[in-house]
C-alpha cells in the first residue's frame, strides 16, 4: 500500500512556503499561547488525592460521574445559566452543537471570520448557512431578512486571529427583532473578559438572550475541554442527539478536577487580569513604527491580549518571526491558507506573567524591521 497520492497536495504546501512543522518549546519569551493568566503556565491545577485518570466509556454507557455533573452545575451557576453540558474540547463543543440543531430547511447566519470548528459544524448541519460581513449588523441584518424557518445566528466574543471584538449588543437586538437565535463562542474571553473572567455576554448583561454560549478551557483556564451553555431542553437535545457527545469517551475524573478548580481560582484574578490589560495599553502606546514599504500594519485598536501586526506574504512574515525567534521571543508567524492570501500575520498575544520590559523589547525588535532584499 502506498502512500504517494499524499505528496502531491504537501508539495503544494511547500510551493507556497506555508509546510508546517511541529515545533517543542524551546525557553524563549512566551508571547504565543493561549495562557493568558498563567494558570498553566505556573501549574497552578495540581489536585490532591486519587482521580481516575480514565472515565472508560461514553457519559451515556460507563463513562458519567457526580463530579463531572457536580462541575457542569458549578460552571452553569458561575455564567448564569439554567444548564450546561461538558465536551472533550472547544472544537468538539462547536460541532457538536452547531452540527445538530438546525435542521433541514432552517439557516444558520455566522461570522466569515468565525473559527474552523464553528464552520466544521455547520458544514455537517442539514441547514442552509450564509456567512455575514465580519462584525458587520448591517449585513447580517440583511441576511436576516432572507433567512426561512428556524435562524441561528452563530458569532465569537474575540476573533482569534484578529483579536478584535464583536459588536454584540447590535448582534442580540437584531436577532431579538428577526426572532433568530444567538450562539456565541467565548473562548478567547473566558478568564479574560469581565471582573470575574465571566466574558463578554455577562459584562453586557446578554446572557438571557443568548440560545447557546460555548467556554473553553484550553485558552485562559489552563486545562482542557468546553462546556456549552443553555436551557436543560437544549443539554437534554445535546444529551441525545450531538454526535461529538454520544460517540465519544468522556473526560476522565483528573481533567474534569482541573476545570473545577480553574472554576475556583481565576474569578479572584483580578490583579492578573489588570497587569495584562496595562501590557497591551503601554504596547500599544510605543508607538511602533512598522516597515511602511513593505506594507507592514499593526492594528493597534484591539483592547485585547491578541494583537496582530499584519505582514502580507508567507515569505515575508515567516522572515520576521524568524528575527524575534532569534532574540529569544516565541511570537509565531500566521500563514495562508490559514488566513486569506494577503492577511498573513503575526499572532501577538500577551499574558499576566509576561513583563513590561519583554514587551519593551518586543517592541524594539519591530521597530524600523525592514526584510531583506530576497524577500521583499
Amino acid at each position: 500500500m502506498t502512500d504517494d497520492f499524499l505528496h502531491k497536495k504537501l508539495d503544494e504546501r511547500k510551493e507556497q512556503n506555508a509546510f508546517r512543522v511541529l515545533k517543542l518549546p524551546d525557553g524563549k519569551v512566551d508571547f504565543c499561547s493561549n495562557d493568558y493568566l498563567g494558570i498553566a503556565a505556573h501549574n497552578l491545577l495540581q489536585h490532591s488525592g486519587t482521580l481516575k485518570t480514565g472515565s472508560t466509556g461514553s457519559r451515556l454507557l460507563s463513562g458519567n460521574y457526580s463530579l463531572i455533573e457536580e462541575t457542569e452545575k458549578q460552571i452553569a451557576s458561575f455564567h448564569r445559566s439554567e444548564a450546561a453540558l461538558i465536551y472533550n474540547s472547544g472544537y468538539d463543543a462547536n460541532v457538536g452543537l452547531l452540527s445538530c440543531i438546525a435542521q433541514r430547511g432552517d439557516t444558520i447566519l455566522y461570522d466569515y471570520l468565525c473559527h474552523a470548528s464553528i464552520r466544521d459544524g455547520i458544514r455537517l448541519s442539514f441547514a442552509e448557512s450564509f456567512s455575514f460581513r465580519h462584525n458587520d449588523p448591517a449585513d447580517l441584518e440583511e441576511k436576516l431578512k432572507k433567512a426561512r424557518q428556524n435562524v441561528f445566528v452563530v458569532t465569537e466574543t474575540v476573533f482569534s486571529m484578529d483579536g478584535d471584538i464583536a459588536p454584540l449588543k447590535n448582534i442580540s437586538l437584531l436577532c431579538e427583532k428577526h426572532g433568530a437565535h444567538l450562539i456565541i463562542d467565548e473562548a478567547h474571553a473566558t478568564g479574560v473578559m469581565g471582573d470575574e473572567g465571566e466574558g463578554l455576554v455577562q459584562c453586557l448583561g446578554l446572557q438571557d438572550k443568548c440560545f447557546a454560549r460555548v467556554h473553553t478551557f484550553g485558552k485562559a483556564l489552563g486545562c482542557h475541554g468546553a462546556v456549552v451553555l443553555g436551557s436543560e431542553t437544549l443539554r437534554n437535545y445535546l444529551i441525545n442527539f450531538s454526535r461529538a457527545f454520544v460517540y465519544t469517551t468522556a473526560l476522565p475524573e483528573a481533567s474534569v478536577a482541573c476545570i473545577q478548580k480553574s472554576y475556583s481560582i481565576f474569578p479572584s484574578m483580578q490583579s492578573e487580569r489588570l497587569h495584562l490589560r496595562e501590557l497591551i495599553r503601554q504596547f500599544q502606546q510605543l508607538n511602533i513604527i512598522t516597515d511602511k514599504e513593505n506594507s507592514f500594519r499593526l492594528t493597534l485598536d484591539a483592547e485585547t491580549p491578541i494583537q496582530i501586526l499584519m505582514v502580507p506574504g508567507n515569505s515575508n512574515v515567516k522572515s520576521l518571526a524568524l528575527h524575534l525567534q532569534s532574540a529569544g521571543l516565541d511570537v509565531r508567524p500566521i500563514l495562508y491558507p490559514t488566513v486569506p492570501k494577503g492577511g498573513e500575520r503575526l499572532r501577538i498575544v500577551f499574558h499576566a506573567f509576561n513583563t513590561m520590559d519583554e514587551v519593551k523589547r518586543l517592541a524594539g525588535l519591530l521597530e524600523g524591521y525592514h526584510l531583506s532584499p530576497h524577500n521583499r
